[in-house]
């Protein structure tokens, strides 16, 4: 049995993988968190250490006093990588942690994809530290979350935010051609690996976890047929993407008081070009699903009819 912290476990991705931490049953799972909250600890089921990023030697303190020997890291990197690599320097200092998953979820992150995409330098700046260190890491490669299109029709604790298909509203934005595949895969869907994951006596520099693989062009179709009607569908070009643009959705609005206009228009930009490219387009030699073949991820087709299929 292994002690396993979970930084950013009270939401979002963090809080499906610790459900399925206590679901197993087989390891103490813990939540780092910056505040604690007893009424969320009831609710969740795991203890809630409370840390200040901005103090290293007190996060490696509470590492060590907890005797936490995994870190598994969702912190939110949108705004900056500083308590991401503090935590990883923290990890590092602890004399009983050993292993590290960086909050790094996506693609195969490079010097080429940072040019599309800059938060991408942000994941590769923690890679690079992980580096540095003695640490055993592994980052997990999951292509797109697809909570975003279906919750919270199904279930998840990611909030639904529209990337080119707005399927509530029969919209769709498509980038480039829509002939690029890509892999789509589930926070549930991943989190039920985890359990595995931890359990392995090695692990590979790279974990990938396949989903499902649609083009946006196949995604839009069986949008349509669960809705029973035809979308309104423009697409966008290479050119507009690369100048910061994309046409907007009609839920786009509601997400302007969170992330203006301007940061969401050029951040789902980046994704478009990286979609075109190809970059979400997972090809591994191997995955944690041979691993793992008993998990069987759910696909887009089921996750869209679950959620918008008329009665």
């Amino acid at each position: 049995m292994s002690v396993i912290a979970v930084a950013g476990g009270t939401g979002k991705l963090g809080r499906a993988i610790v459900d399925a931490l206590v679901s197993e049953g087989k390891h103490t799972t813990l939540i780092l968190a910056r505040e604690p909250s007893e009424s969320k600890e009831k609710e969740i089921g795991a203890r809630i250490v409370a840390v200040n990023y901005g103090d290293i030697d007190g996060v490696a303190a509470a590492l060590e006093s907890n005797k936490v020997e995994i870190v598994i890291s969702t912190i939110d990197m949108v705004h900056g990588s500083e308590a991401e690599l503090a935590l990883v320097q923290a990890a590092a200092k602890s004399s009983t942690t050993k292993r590290y998953i960086p909050s790094t979820w996506g693609i195969e992150y490079s010097d080429e994809t940072s040019s599309a995409f800059p938060i991408t330098k942000l994941k590769l700046d923690v890679l690079k530290a992980l580096e540095k260190t003695s640490l055993e890491y592994t980052s997990i490669v999951n292509g797109y979350f697809t909570d975003s299109f279906v919750s919270p029709k199904v279930k998840s604790y990611m909030p639904p935010i529209a990337l080119v298909l707005d399927i509530a509203n029969n919209f769709a934005a498509i980038p480039g051609s829509g002939d690029v595949p890509i892999v789509f895969t589930h926070t549930f869907d991943i989190a039920r690996f985890i359990p595995r994951l931890v359990e392995q006596p090695k692990w590979e520099k790279q974990s990938y976890i396949i989903g499902d693989r649609v083009t946006w062009n196949e995604f839009l179709r069986i949008a349509e047929e669960a809705k029973g009607t035809k979308f309104t569908v423009v697409h966008d070009s290479v050119e507009k993407l690369q100048s910061g643009q994309i046409t907007e959705l009609p839920s786009h609005p509601s997400l302007y008081s969170m992330f203006p206009k301007q940061m969401l228009q050029g951040f789902f930009a980046g994704f478009g070009i990286m979609f075109e490219q190809g970059e979400f387009d997972l090809r591994p030699t191997h995955s944690l699903n041979d691993d793992f073949p008993e998990i069987k991820p759910r696909t887009i087709r089921e996750l869209v009819f679950e959620a918008y299929k008329e009665a």
